[in-house]
């Protein structure tokens, strides 16, 4: 019982340190993303998934705006796909930041992934883009790196998408 009071406590702290509300919907999302931190999730998805497994019934309007919220402050990465459907996930504990996390969609089959290992690079263009941005008087306050074309499992053997 003490690993799940400290996993409750884990979570309050998150959210009181990033100035949200730590109501019973954020907490219960954020564990769920948390425990699920591999997984991209569509409002859809994790709606079906959260009543499903913990018999959490979210409102459909309550749930976007806490996904929102929640990626705003940067404890999701937000991304949006090649047919414009939000996708969340948690941030991996190897990201630079929320903001930056690249992802690549794959055109063929459409999945997504993240580029963990490029992240550093992404970084350094970020944060040129919106110092740029500043030089010019603009107020930039996140970039968001989406990445498409097609994935090493579509690509066939000769380097070339099909």
């Amino acid at each position: 019982m003490k690993n799940l009071n400290d996993a409750k406590d884990t979570i309050n702290e998150l959210l009181a340190a990033h100035g949200l509300r730590r109501t019973s919907a954020g907490r219960a999302v954020m564990a769920w993303m948390l425990q699920h931190a591999e997984t991209s999730w569509t409002h859809a998805k994790l709606s079906d998934a959260l009543f499903r497994e913990t018999a959490l019934s979210l409102d459909r309007v309550t749930l976007y705006r806490l996904l929102d919220r929640l990626a705003q402050v940067g404890l999701l990465i937000r991304s949006v796909d090649s047919e414009r459907v939000r996708h969340y996930q948690a941030v991996p504990a190897t990201a630079v930041s929320a903001e930056t996390m690249p992802h690549f969609e794959c055109q063929a089959c459409h999945r997504n992934f993240e580029l963990e290992a490029a992240s550093a690079q992404f970084e350094k263009a970020a944060r040129a883009a919106l110092e740029a941005l500043e030089a010019v008087g603009h107020l930039g306050l996140s970039v968001d790196f989406s990445v498409h074309g097609v994935c090493v499992d579509c690509t066939p053997a000769t380097g070339h998408a099909a």
